[in-house]
């Protein structure tokens, strides 16, 4: 597997030097725009969330109110990259549109998915390896194209890092070039937030182009 690192702050904050993993990261109870994103307002879930709920009930049960950030050891990094890899390879990107002949379906994929579909698999594999739901959060972002996308960020003590579909590299939320739109609430899953201080109740369809 590839193992990559977001940052060189990262780098030798975890694997090697003095530095130390709360040293990454800002005062507890804070949250800063270099590490963490800022949430606003409530804001609508997707409908493909609310759709892939409706079939799947026990995948979208509340988890714990106690929202946990893990603290981020070079373990975690490696099981993360693992996950991400194993998922981005394994699955062919495809629209909704084209597998399944609707604008939008949110469902876990055998071999071929949309953006929200490598999502969803990859926070499972996580949550089995022990990641609490609470720090796996889909969110939806626009990509570089304009167009609806979703990564899921994981919150760790050293900031909020997304996993994409769309590059092999796992990147700290900031060091991406999406505009991030809402995203899970970190206490209830079927609640949302906005990501917008201007956009809270937006709705946004999260298909577009397939790439990686």
């Amino acid at each position: 597997m590839r193992i990559y690192i977001a940052t060189t702050a990262l780098l030798l904050g975890l694997l090697g030097t003095n530095a130390s993993a709360s040293q990454l990261s800002p005062t507890p109870g804070q949250d800063s725009a270099e590490t963490r994103m800022s949430e606003y307002a409530a804001s609508r879930p997707p409908i493909g969330y609310v759709q892939f709920c409706n079939d799947n009930p026990r995948e979208c049960r509340s988890g714990s109110p106690m929202p946990q950030r893990l603290v981020l050891t070079p373990a975690r990094l490696k099981q993360l990259n693992e996950v991400n890899d194993l998922v981005n390879e394994a699955i062919a990107p495809i629209t909704d549109e084209d597998l399944y002949g609707v604008a939008e379906k949110w469902t876990y994929p055998l071999d071929r998915g949309d953006c929200e579909d490598y999502v969803l698999l990859k926070r499972r594999l996580l949550a089995e390896r022990g990641w609490p739901l609470s720090s796996l959060l889909i969110t939806v972002v626009r990509d570089t194209k304009g167009d609806g996308h979703a990564v899921l960020t994981v919150t760790t003590s050293a900031g909020d890092l997304v996993l994409d579909n769309q590059v092999p590299e796992i990147h700290f939320w900031r060091d991406t070039p999406y505009d991030f739109l809402k995203r899970q609430s970190k206490t209830d899953p079927n609640a949302w937030v906005s990501l917008r201080y201007d956009d809270s109740q937006s709705q946004y369809s999260v298909g577009g182009t397939p790439n990686r």
